[in-house]
């Protein structure tokens, strides 16, 4: 059984940080915040942010759960009258509500006038996502971290984030001023911040509270 402590200036890069350390992707973990960590007031005062990073056991991986994950979807878009087909792959440019990072097992709901399954910044789809994990959570008895998008919603969603990450970066680089994004879940606000962890001339942090949070792209002092 695989365990690290890892400090870093976020939670999220922590994380990060020891997911390639441990070869693991985050839903093969248990992740516990020791300390939150503060940014500090133009970096004085700053601290870092301390997580325990655990190896669980329980997977989802068998083609038996995957094979009942799907069953159970197109049961539940039959009853909602949809007509659509699900195909399930693997892509590691798809992001959860967990903040998954690594390779995720994706099922993708393709057909004519899905809109209603996406709903308001991706909140239906969310909560569609976090039933039918629950669903053969239950049935199966393992912790499932599964993605649910739309017709590619999801993953064209986290291309433009990152596209527009980088050129946010590139503004606030030659500007020297910070620049706020628009409010985000937070699997989205996630996508920004690893699109920019490597950038050595500026830095992200996530301000606000509950539908308002947002992403703040500032110069790295």
């Amino acid at each position: 059984m695989k365990e690290l402590e890892i400090s870093a200036r976020t939670v999220e890069e922590a994380t990060r940080r020891a997911l390639e350390q441990l070869g693991l992707r985050l839903d093969q973990v248990e992740i516990e915040v020791l300390e939150e960590g503060k940014s500090g007031l133009l970096g004085i005062g700053a601290e870092a942010s301390r997580i325990r990073v655990t190896e669980t056991a329980n997977r989802i991986g068998t083609e038996e759960a995957l094979s009942m994950a799907q069953d159970t979807l197109e049961n539940i878009l039959a009853f909602m009258g949809l007509d659509s087909n699900v195909d399930c792959l693997c892509d590691d440019s798809v992001t959860d509500d967990a903040e998954k990072i690594g390779t995720s097992v994706v099922f993708n709901i393709k057909g004519n006038d899905l809109g209603i399954l996406i709903g308001r910044r991706g909140q239906t789809l969310s909560c569609l996502q976090y039933i039918l994990r629950l669903m053969v959570t239950h049935q199966t008895g393992l912790p499932v971290a599964l993605v649910l998008d739309v017709n590619g919603y999801k993953k064209r969603r986290y291309e433009s984030l990152r596209l527009l990450a980088q050129h946010v970066a590139e503004q606030v680089e030659d500007s020297g001023r910070s620049c706020a994004l628009e409010p985000m879940p937070a699997y989205e606000r996630r996508i920004v911040h690893m699109a920019l962890a490597e950038n050595p001339y500026v830095a992200t942090e996530s301000v606000g509270f509950g539908e308002s949070r947002k992403v703040v792209v500032l110069p790295r002092r």
